[in-house]
C-alpha cells in the first residue's frame, strides 16, 4: 500500500500554512498542561501509544495557535500515513494548516465527531478531539519523540 500522499481541496488551490509557533493571545510561556502518558512531535501533534496503535490529535498549543477551528479533513481508514508528513488539514479562522504525522502507520479508525464537529478539538484536544488511529508500522519511531517534560521544555523556548 503507498505512502499516504492526501492533498486536501484547500491545499490544491494553494491556501495552505504551516503551523505558526507563536502563542495566539498571551505572551506567558509555557502556560500549557499537557498529559504526561503522550508522546508529543515538535509540530505540535501528540500521539497516545498503546501496543501496536497510537492515537493522533492536536496538542492544546496547536489548537490556541490556530483558533478556532472549523474544518477537518482526515484521511480514510486503510490509507498509510508516514511520519514527519502531513496527513490531514485543518482550517480554523485564522489559516488552513496541515497536521503532522508523529508516527508511521496505517489509519485503522478515524475521528468522524471531528468531522461533523471541528470544535471539540478546541474544546477537548486530548480527549475527544482526537484525530485518527493507526496501527504502528515502525514502532521504534516513538523513540524520536518528546516526553511531556521535554514538549513544555520546547513550548517554553517559543515566543
Amino acid at each position: 500500500m503507498p505512502v499516504y500522499q492526501h492533498r486536501p481541496a484547500a491545499a490544491r488551490r494553494g491556501n495552505t500554512a504551516v503551523l505558526s509557533c507563536r502563542p495566539a493571545d498571551s505572551g506567558e510561556k509555557g502556560a500549557h498542561v499537557n498529559p504526561k502518558n503522550l508522546k508529543y512531535h515538535r509540530e505540535h501533534d501528540w500521539a497516545r501509544i498503546d501496543g501496536d496503535t497510537a492515537v493522533f490529535g492536536l496538542t492544546s498549543y496547536a489548537q490556541e495557535t490556530l483558533g478556532d477551528i472549523v474544518f477537518v479533513e482526515l484521511p480514510e481508514v486503510g490509507a498509510d500515513v508516514a511520519a514527519g508528513t502531513p496527513y490531514a488539514e485543518v482550517e480554523s479562522v485564522k489559516a488552513v494548516s496541515e497536521v503532522y504525522a508523529p508516527l508511521s502507520g496505517s489509519v485503522v479508525e478515524v475521528n468522524e465527531d471531528v468531522v461533523d464537529a471541528p470544535e471539540t478539538i478546541n474544546e477537548s484536544p486530548y480527549d475527544d478531539g482526537w484525530l485518527i488511529k493507526i496501527k504502528l508500522s515502525e514502532p521504534a519511531e516513538a523513540d524520536d519523540l518528546m516526553s511531556e517534560e521535554e514538549y513544555s521544555e520546547l513550548l517554553s523556548t517559543l515566543e
